[in-house]
């Protein structure tokens, strides 16, 4: 398996590694059980943070296109062919572009939108009347 990057590509590092990983097991360049080579190793040979590739691993394991087997390694998954099939980006992209909708129809503005967002994210929770 050959992985390249480009670091003038405006996808972020970590992407463009998920997205050769799964065009190889898709294309059948590795099967399941193959092994990968190690965080420490594929960061070294593409000459990136060692994060970035950890990154990339760890959202490829969340979508069982990879499974870390501890010390022995880490390796295709069995049903690695069909998970690479999933993008969960453009889950996501819809699960999200649904719910700005309803919110603009209700009245929400952007601003708010984005506030409420943020709100979320962080895990701050908006306050009920205290004069209840």
């Amino acid at each position: 398996m050959e992985i390249t990057i480009d670091i003038e590509d405006p996808v972020p590092l970590f992407a463009q590694v998920i997205e050769q990983i799964k065009r190889a097991v898709s294309a059948d360049r590795i099967q399941p059980g193959d092994s990968l080579p190690s965080i420490r190793q594929l960061a070294n040979d593409l000459q990136l943070n060692s994060k970035t590739i950890a990154k990339a691993y760890r959202l490829l394991e969340r979508d069982s296109v990879i499974q870390s087997k501890g010390y022995r390694g880490t390796f295709v998954h069995p049903q690695a062919k069909a998970n690479s099939k999933v993008d969960l980006s453009e889950w996501v992209f819809d699960q999200l572009d649904a719910t700005i909708e309803t919110l603009r129809l209700s009245g929400i503005t952007d601003s708010e939108i984005r506030i409420a967002f943020s709100d979320v994210l962080a895990g701050r929770k908006i306050q009920g009347n205290k004069n209840d």
